[in-house]
């Protein structure tokens, strides 16, 4: 691994090459915040895949460009005079030492008492509320761009930390059936919209259910999407022409275990 001052180094050789290419390469030239946001959530999305496989080295490349994108918006920023990535990164410490007053204590005040990492998360919801531009509510801090799945996540996990949970986690699946038995019905009334909302909210009772089991979903449901055998699985007490090899149509067509399409 580098040193300290390898790593440094190495910062300053990026905002280098970004200076340089901003000034003397056409298409780095014309870059704006708004034509940098898709490759922004691209990127992001290749840095997410690389970990979700575990590739080491595709995760390394990955955390490079997103990490050029940070760099590069620092970059607008220093050209319109409203901040540069010295004020970024001054920021992000601000933030990441008011939110752990149980590792660097305010002078004029006692020492946070925080020893867990639940009593550390409620901790960190309270004092960004107290932030002169922190969130308003604890649910203001949810962005609405997020993935479905995600932000059920992140909207139950936030409840948590201000006091909204169950008592038992066990408690959950009474939940989860009764919305279940709801959507059923609705379902069998043949209501389209109502029967999507009912789903909507099995489906957050699910999140939920997940959260209290210590399960991402969307970790879970990224591992059950990209496994080659989901394809190949079938119910144990099938009937009817799939049960023998045969769709809908009557072809003799299949997919083998593992096989790909």
């Amino acid at each position: 691994m580098h040193t300290r001052e390898e790593k440094l180094e190495a910062f300053g050789r990026l905002l280098d090459v970004l200076d340089e290419l901003r000034e003397k390469c056409p298409w780095d030239r014309k870059q704006t915040n708004e034509s940098l946001r898709p490759n922004t959530i691209e990127e992001t999305y290749e840095l997410c895949d690389a970990l979700v496989r575990g590739d080491k080295a595709e995760t390394c490349k990955e955390l490079g460009d997103v990490l050029l994108h940070v760099c590069f918006y620092a970059k607008i920023g220093q050209e319109t005079g409203d901040f540069d990535i010295a004020d970024v990164c001054h920021r992000l410490c601000d933030k990441l030492i008011f939110r752990h007053p149980h590792v660097f204590p305010p002078l004029d005040e006692p020492k946070s008492n925080a020893k867990t990492s639940e009593e550390v998360c409620e901790q960190w919801e309270q004092l960004k509320q107290k932030e002169k531009d922190g969130n308003k509510s604890v649910l203001s801090g949810v962005p609405r761009a997020l993935p479905a799945l995600i932000k059920a996540y992140r909207i139950q996990d936030k409840a948590r930390n201000v006091g909204f949970d169950w008592e038992e986690r066990g408690q959950v699946w009474d939940k989860v059936k009764e919305e279940i038995a709801e959507f059923e019905a609705e379902v069998e009334g043949m209501d389209a919209d109502r029967a999507e909302s009912e789903f909507g909210d099995v489906l957050f009772s699910l999140v939920n259910a997940a959260r209290l089991y210590d399960i991402n979903p969307d970790n879970a449901h990224q591992q059950q999407i990209h496994s080659p055998l989901q394809l190949s699985r079938r119910p144990h007490a099938q009937s009817g022409p799939q049960a023998h090899g045969h769709d809908a149509r009557g072809n003799g067509r299949n997919l083998g275990r593992g096989e790909k399409i």
